[in-house]
Formats: C-alpha cells, structure tokens, sequence
C-alpha cells in the first residue's frame, strides 16, 4: 500500500502531513526544522509511523528556490519517492479542491493529496558531478559580477573624488589582496 505524505518546505521548517485515508481526508501532520537534524527527525517519525518499505512512501513537495533542495536529496538518499513538483500546479490544484486556506498545515495537505490524486513522476536528482559543475560555475558568476561591481565604483570613486582610503580598499578588492 502506498503511503502519500506532502511537505510544505520553508527556509526554517517543514511542515509534513501524512494523509493516512485519502478517501476519509485523515491525517497524521509534524513540524520539525529544515535542518539535518530535523530531516534525521523525520526519517524517524517516518520508521516510526510507516514501518513497510520506504518504496511504499510518496512524498510530494514544492520546488522552494533552494530550501527544499536538501529534504529532496536527504529522502531521495533514503529509498523514498519524491516528486518536487511546480508551485503553480500545486496552487491550481488546491483551487480545484475547494481548499481555501492558506496555511502551512493546509499546504502540505494540498501536498498529501496532490500526490495521491495525481501521482506525480519521481523526482531524479541531478549526478553529483553536474551539480559539482553547476555550483562551480555559479561561483564564477558571482566573482565575475563582485568584480564588475567593484571596478565600477572604482569608476565612480575617480570622478567623485572618493576618499583615498575607499579608492585604495576598492583597489584591493579588484586586485584580490
């Protein structure tokens, strides 16, 4: 039998609603900390409450920018399936419920349901060599717009006739000393 849990995924929390009878709407929730801890916490409560396989546990959550990244990751690790799935869809879904509230609890119902209703595909995660790649490059954009920044306040710093000591720190910064 599968079990459909929905995790709403915020940058402090997740707010985890097991849905134990889709039919009769009984739920199980938990709130616990977007943490390692927290998410060694819901593998627990999880083993605790769920004995069966982890295959037999579908967790559905929304992609939230980076937050959900690590519950995703963390559960996919454990043998779970996970769908990461659009905000939108989960939004329009509700819509289609008749779910009015608008509160963590409730989304991760909506969560619950969707995955129940829908059976969203798995979520696969990317190799860790692309993700590797991905943050590598990321950081070279970041140095590469600091450094562009910079080099225009230096810019500014000339023509407003900055300070020595803030034109100097500027120069540093460009030089990387």
């Amino acid at each position: 039998m599968m079990h459909y849990l929905g995790i709403d995924v915020s940058k402090d929390k997740l707010d985890i609603c097991w849905l134990k009878d889709p039919a009769q709407l009984k739920i199980k929730t938990k709130v616990l900390p977007n943490t390692p801890k927290g998410l060694q916490q819901l593998q627990q409560w999880l083993d605790k409450n769920l004995p069966d396989c982890p295959k037999q546990r579908h967790i559905c959550m929304e992609a939230t920018g980076i937050y959900h990244e690590a519950a995703a990751y963390f559960l996919h690790d454990c043998g779970y399936r996970v769908s990461v799935i659009n905000p939108a869809h989960s939004r329009d879904f509700a819509k289609a419920s008749g779910s009015v509230h608008k509160t963590d609890k409730a989304d991760s119902m909506v969560l619950a349901r969707y995955g129940a209703a829908l059976q969203p595909a798995a979520w696969q995660p990317e190799a860790p060599e692309v993700r590797q790649l991905k943050a590598l490059i990321a950081r070279i954009e970041a140095l590469q717009t600091d450094l562009q920044r910079e080099q225009n306040r230096l810019e500014k710093a000339l023509i407003v006739r900055t300070p020595l000591e803030v034109e100097q720190s500027i120069k540093q910064m460009i030089a990387g000393t």
